[in-house]
């Protein structure tokens, strides 16, 4: 064998070996929406880097009684991703002037009657610091010594917001939505569904749809928008890219202000900012959130360093919670480990 064709022959081995290496997550992500067990997968998966799809599959069924394919652009309820539209709004009051993050709640929820109306702050609310676990009782514990998760923060921070700007938090969101070009994403009504799909209760192979969504207008701003996962590869873009907020509340939006474990994103507590968890895993730092109810489950992770978003919709929510998130925290992990990261 000459030099020459040598030298060709391990240019072109290598060339190919990188090129496997990199597209490999295709194939290992493709192969596992396959699997039936331990569950199956009904939804759809995006991965971009750059703005630009590198991902992009559909999988599944819109409604077991009417079993028509998922379209890339079908609507599903993101439930607790919500959150982080919630967190953008009350921060956008707080550059203008509005918002007090460290006031007391009272300030601008005056009905209250509890007297930790008077020690509970904003701040507390968005990272789930406050303590409160009802309206009528008093408080779990000291506002700011520990982290309990829940919808009643985002309840009451969707109160502040329509009491400091008069008007609905449905108008607020969607009126956002439309800044940022998220055409296919708005709050949830039972007037207004869109082209939203069922969602399912699963039972091992079983699919039940759920018939009546929870989501009323009083919890809209913890779990009713509803969204597509190009549009949601859309909001990361933009709020990860001071597109949304500005530099100063952005950065307290993503700054660990609590800590908090959560199966998906390993079994340490990893940081807590408003309604946005920050990760390190495998040497990777990235900001996460999951959904889950009404049949829909969701991840949306965005990752700075390489400019990669994984999103995962599925309409349907196991009755095993080991199984919950089975395939977004597999895509996650495959990802993670894949050369897509690579800058």
């Amino acid at each position: 064998m000459s030099q020459t064709f040598r030298l060709f022959f391990l240019v072109l081995y290598f060339s190919f070996f990188y090129s496997f290496a990199q597209t490999n997550y295709v194939f290992e992500i493709d192969s596992l929406l396959k699997v039936k067990e331990p569950r199956m997968f009904n939804g759809v998966v995006l991965i971009t880097k750059n703005g630009k799809p590198q991902y992009s599959r559909a999988y599944g069924f819109k409604k077991i009684n009417n079993p028509a394919p998922l379209q890339q652009n079908d609507q599903f309820e993101i439930m607790s991703n919500t959150k982080q539209v919630t967190a953008v709004l009350i921060l956008k009051e707080a550059e203008k002037g509005k918002i007090d993050l460290q006031s007391a709640i009272r300030r601008y929820l005056p009905t209250l009657t509890q007297t930790w109306a008077d020690s509970v702050t904003v701040h507390q609310l968005l990272n789930h610091t406050h303590g409160i676990t009802d309206i009528e009782k008093p408080l779990s514990f000291k506002p700011g010594s520990e982290f309990k998760y829940g919808n009643l923060s985002n309840i009451l921070l969707g109160k502040i917001l329509e009491n400091v700007t008069g008007q609905p938090y449905r108008q607020l969101a969607d009126h956002l939505f439309h800044q940022l070009g998220m055409k296919d994403t708005f709050c949830y009504s039972k007037e207004n569904q869109g082209k939203l799909v069922s969602g399912h209760l699963t039972n091992g192979h079983i699919f039940t749809t759920v018939e009546e969504s929870f989501i009323n207008d009083e919890n809209l701003p913890a779990d009713g928008v509803i969204s597509t996962a190009k549009d949601l590869s859309l909001w990361n873009d933009q709020l990860h890219k001071g597109k949304i907020l500005g530099a100063q509340m952005y950065n307290l939006m993503t700054a660990p202000s609590a800590m908090s474990q959560h199966d998906v994103f390993g079994k340490d507590k990893n940081g807590y900012g408003y309604n946005i968890r920050i990760v390190n895993d495998q040497d990777t730092k990235y900001f996460g959130h999951t959904g889950l109810g009404d049949g829909f489950a969701s991840l949306n992770i965005y990752i700075p360093e390489s400019d990669v978003s994984i999103i995962v919709l599925e309409n349907q929510m196991n009755d095993d919670s080991n199984l919950y998130y089975y395939f977004e925290k597999e895509i996650k992990d495959i990802i993670l480990r894949s050369n897509l990261l690579k800058k």
